[in-house]
């Protein structure tokens, strides 16, 4: 059963471009990796304007990976498998977003704990502050009560 040349030909393009659109996420992921790095780093050193900067570039990526991940979904099912299955290449590409995808989501929570704790330390180092000892404490100079009466005629 031969299969007609422009099918053929049909397959190899649309193979291509689904190859191409693979390479594009999988460099999303691995920028998206190194930005959750980073961002460790930011939450470590306690810089809230450069975590700021961090996530705003993160979530630009996520909906770059989103946008890429919806053409991908629709090519996936278009490709025939047995195509699919002819190329390693395209196979290896998929596994190693698939790998991505899961370090992602690991470094996400991970940085998503750290954030926590640093949020948590914070908040002991606040009540801390308002539970200042010198504060609360009257001074030895001053009487307990306020003047009420004042002579005006000296």
């Amino acid at each position: 059963m031969a299969v007609p040349e422009a099918e053929v030909a049909s397959r190899v393009v649309l193979l291509k471009r689904f190859r191409a659109l693979l390479l594009q996420q999988r460099e999303r992921f691995e920028s998206y990796l190194t930005v959750l790095d980073k961002q460790k780093d930011k939450i470590e050193a306690g810089s809230v304007e450069d975590l700021i900067a961090h996530v705003d570039l993160e979530e630009k990526i996520v909906g770059d990976i989103m946008a890429i991940q919806k053409v991908i979904e629709p090519m996936r099912a278009i490709v025939p498998a047995t195509t699919l299955a002819a190329s390693s290449d395209v196979g290896h590409i998929a596994s190693t977003i698939e790998d991505f995808r899961v370090e992602a989501a690991a470094r996400v929570t991970r940085n998503k704990n750290l954030l926590q704790s640093r949020m948590e330390e914070i908040r002991t180092e606040i009540n801390a502050l308002r539970v200042n000892p010198f504060v609360r404490r009257p001074s030895p100079f001053t009487s307990g009560d306020a003047p009420s009466l004042i002579d005006i005629k000296g």
